[in-house]
């Protein structure tokens, strides 16, 4: 039989939760203050409203005049919500006899209880929002009985066949363990310093989307950015390759670069790994190819006076509409949201993409925890979805052993381009070299590589140099391993 799916009005968390909740089971949301809890319910009453159903919010927490300027402030539909309020410091919340809230219809139950029940008689309600349900717990006399009450009052809801949503502040000394044992669902926020995440743990009959996936909470409305999935999408990728309009290059790279594959262009700073990928990304866009550029490191003025300098037409791809660059300043967005770009982008027929650089990735981007499992993720995904990915990385020694990568990235890239300096005769110069291309064959030799007024020039094969991945190569007139 097919599951009924219930939208929790963020398109996003429904993407987590494999579609949505399932209709007539509860769910329990739970957070520290502030987390937005009862934001989130209310976007879920909101999506009934929108749906044709009916919606009942139990308010137990905050005063009704509150939520209902909450709910208008992101335009969800207050005035079409049915509001039933229970405030814990009403004098029935504290009399003795409120211990028997759920009990069976032999026991004799205060006023509230029946005004309640009535209330769900009356709106007969698809969805119900009950926050927080741990202001129950100042109406039982022990846990046994605020369980049982919890029990009676879910056993009553899903007769009525409603979908229920309960919020619960957990914080400190205080747990929700039993209600997360009681219910069917259960939905985690997370609030660190500059940012915040949303974990499914627990959702019986259903699959769902694990890890951290984070949200936010802005005049805009609640967005939840579900975690990258590389593989769940795909594309097909013409065949062919990408030129970079400097014929020795491509011959180094014997014949350019293989369409819908990740290139790590690595080298330490100052050597010209950005100016390489630049040229590579405008000559695609010149080719129709539309690409973008999410820049880490500089400014977009500072990298389009380089280019002027330097001749390459990064204006005219930008004018045409072929290429953007997008700037991620520090702390602007937390990883989530950069991941969404990322699908955006793709979405919006990308099939070039530059990421500049893997440092600034894992400096700028707020609650990345594991950067290097963060842009494996980016790069498998933009892979799966053919889409040809740059990865500017910098290593931090100048000349010295050879390093490729510092990230331990290597194994996400189908080619690795390394640029480096060396000193020769008492002149710093640069080369640059292949280490490794996944789909095809390549030169095994280095080549001088030079940044002029005229752009890029790279020089033939350096046969005469041995050494020069040490960073100070000995000369060899003739060219063969020994002198």
């Amino acid at each position: 039989m097919k599951i009924k799916r219930v939208s929790t009005g963020s398109e996003g968390l429904d993407e987590v939760l494999a579609g949505g909740l399932i209709n007539n089971r509860n769910v329990l949301v739970r957070g520290p203050p502030g987390a937005g809890k009862t934001i989130f319910g209310l976007y879920f009453l909101s999506a009934g409203v929108k749906a044709g159903e009916a919606s009942l919010y139990v308010n137990m927490g905050e005063p009704q005049t509150y939520v209902e300027e909450t709910a208008e402030t992101f335009g969800l539909e207050a005035e079409e919500i049915s509001f039933h309020n229970l405030s814990p410091t009403e004098e029935e919340f504290t009399e003795d006899s409120s211990y028997s809230l759920f009990e069976s219809a032999e026991v004799e139950q205060p006023e509230f209880v029946a005004h309640l029940r009535e209330t769900i008689a009356d709106v007969n309600p698809d969805r119900v929002l009950l926050d927080p349900i741990t202001e129950f717990r100042y109406l039982t006399s022990d846990e046994r009985q605020f369980r049982t009450g919890i029990l009676g009052l879910l056993d009553h809801l899903k007769d009525v066949d409603a979908t229920v949503m309960l919020t619960s502040q957990a914080s400190g000394a205080i747990t929700d363990d039993d209600l997360q044992f009681l219910v069917d669902a259960v939905i985690s926020l997370e609030v660190d310093e500059g940012s915040r995440a949303v974990t499914v743990s627990k959702f019986r009959g259903s699959s769902f989307r694990r890890g951290k996936h984070f949200y936010g909470i802005s005049k805009d409305g609640l967005t939840v950015w579900p975690t990258l999935v590389p593989g769940k999408q795909t594309r097909e990728v013409p065949a062919g390759t990408l030129s970079s309009g400097v014929s020795e290059l491509d011959e180094l790279l014997y014949g350019g670069i293989e369409q819908g594959t990740v290139t790590i262009l690595s080298g330490p700073t100052g050597v010209g790994k950005t100016t390489t990928g630049l040229q590579f990304l405008t000559q695609a866009a010149l080719g129709n190819k539309k690409g973008v550029l999410f820049q880490f490191e500089e400014s977009q003025r500072t990298l389009q006076k380089r280019a002027d300098a330097i001749g390459i037409p990064l204006q005219t791809a930008l004018e045409d509409g072929q290429l953007s660059v997008v700037e991620i300043d520090p702390n602007e967005f937390t990883v989530g949201e950069f991941e969404h770009m990322v699908r955006e982008t793709v979405s919006d027929g990308t099939e070039v993409v530059m990421i500049d650089g893997t440092q600034g990735f894992q400096q700028n981007l707020r609650g990345i925890e594991d950067p290097t499992s963060a842009l494996l993720r980016v790069g498998r995904f933009l892979r799966a979805v053919g889409v040809s990915t740059f990865l500017i990385n910098e290593v931090h020694n100048i000349t010295g052993d050879f390093q490729a990568t510092e990230e331990r990235t290597s194994n996400l890239a189908d080619n690795i381009v390394f640029l480096r300096h060396v000193e020769y005769g008492g002149e710093m110069r640069k080369v640059i070299g292949t280490l490794k291309m996944r789909t095809s064959d390549f030169e095994r030799s280095l080549r001088e590589l030079e940044i002029t007024k005229d752009g890029i020039q790279v020089g033939d094969p350096l046969p005469q140099l041995r050494g020069i991945l040490t960073g100070t190569p000995e000369w060899n007139p003739s060219g063969s391993e020994t002198e």
